[in-house]
């Protein structure tokens, strides 16, 4: 049976797409970029501009608060319907095809590539081989962006072994999310405590910051419970499927976007002017770094949860059809995503000497970046066996 088209989820995914393209277009020119020619893998992006702004710190603190998240949660919804048309076996062969070996090309081929301009502004050497040792060595094979593909196959894999065993209660969670839809407060409430759960335990241990893993197969420690909760959020708000669950056409949680969007910026706003009277009250020693953290982070925690719902049911009331324009983009946004990274690091290395302000080169570097990216993933998928695995 054909998996039933939902214009909404395709072109939300879509969206969060390009919106990971301008997060990493904007990374060369936040006021906190770093640039450690000794590792460049330490340094916050693999090019960094002396044109700063700080309107770009908030763009991409906003993004990273909840987009990975929603991508993790988008990514889950289809795939009790999957589980249900195939064989175990057979979806985990999909996905091997679909996300496994992609990781495999773009961790390796498409990083060697992007990366590439690091490795000239640390030594001012354009020795490919001498670069190629160096990145699979001291830099210890950066993953990039490739890291969400592994974490996703991962999250399929150990979901696809335990679904005999867990499918009951899944759909019975479905069940019972869905008959929340014209109860929005209460829905919303029990989203935020479910985040709350994944997140704040976790960071009492790691560092809200901390990256781990073994060559490429890199990940956050602080949020790997916060991704796979979301992504079996996902799973259990499409268990049901999406025309009876939490985002049916009538529910009265999804008729709420105009609120859940003026709470994710009212939150978020909320958030940002928190962070210098708790840094001030730290200084002065009237709250301890972990007082602080307990004000914090629940704020940080709702405004993840505010702007997953609130992207969620505006792209559902309002963007629920689609177009030539859309159904390219949607066809493409895997793709995109694997490669863009090439695209924006080059461009940045090439704006480096050009007198912009920061703004204007982050606009160059996102369109470029984003035209070029779909562009050579249109011809690149016209190849059958590319068609594949894209």
């Amino acid at each position: 049976m054909p998996t039933v088209r939902n214009s909404w989820i395709d072109n939300l995914r879509s969206f969060i797409t390009l919106l990971v393209v301008a997060h990493h277009s904007s990374l060369a020119y936040t006021t906190f970029a770093s640039f450690n020619k000794s590792a460049y893998i330490l340094s916050t992006n693999p090019v960094v501009d002396t044109a700063r702004w700080k309107g770009l710190d908030i763009f991409e603190d906003f993004n990273d608060i909840f987009f990975m998240s929603l991508m993790f949660l988008i990514s889950g919804i289809f795939i009790m319907n999957s589980l249900q048309n195939k064989t175990i076996v057979i979806f985990i062969r999909d996905r091997f095809y679909r996300l496994f070996i992609p990781f495999i090309a773009g961790v390796t081929l498409l990083m060697l590539i992007a990366y590439y301009p690091s490795f000239l502004l640390a030594t001012w050497q354009y020795n490919v081989k001498a670069y190629m040792i160096d990145f699979f060595t001291v830099e210890a094979w950066p993953v990039g962006p490739p890291w969400f593909i592994w974490v996703l196959f991962a999250f399929n894999l150990i979901f696809a072994l335990c679904y005999r065993l867990v499918k009951n209660a899944v759909n019975k969670a479905g069940n019972f999310l869905a008959a929340q839809k014209q109860r929005p407060v209460k829905t919303v409430l029990l989203w935020y405590v479910y985040t709350l759960l994944l997140y704040i335990p976790v960071i009492q241990f790691v560092s809200p910051y901390a990256w781990t893993g073994i060559g490429p197969f890199d990940f956050q420690v602080s949020r790997v419970l916060l991704y796979a909760g979301y992504f079996l959020l996902g799973i259990v708000i499409g268990a049901p499927g999406l025309a009876n669950g939490l985002f049916a056409d009538k529910a009265a949680f999804v008729k709420k976007w105009p609120l859940w969007m003026i709470s994710c910026i009212v939150i978020y706003t909320a958030l940002k002017c928190s962070e210098a009277p708790l840094l001030q009250m730290i200084h002065r020693q009237q709250l301890s770094g972990l007082q602080a953290n307990f004000i914090y982070r629940p704020v940080w925690v709702l405004s993840c949860t505010m702007s997953c719902i609130a992207f969620l049911t505006t792209f559902k009331s309002l963007l629920n059809k689609t177009n030539a324009w859309w159904k390219s983009l949607s066809a493409n946004a895997y793709g995109i995503y694997l490669v863009h990274y090439i695209f924006i690091v080059w461009c940045q290395y090439y704006l480096l000497e050009i007198p912009l302000p920061a703004i204007a080169k982050f606009l160059v570097t996102f369109m470029i970046s984003a035209a070029l990216s779909w562009g050579t993933v249109s011809l690149l998928r016209k190849i059958p066996v590319v068609k594949k695995y894209l």
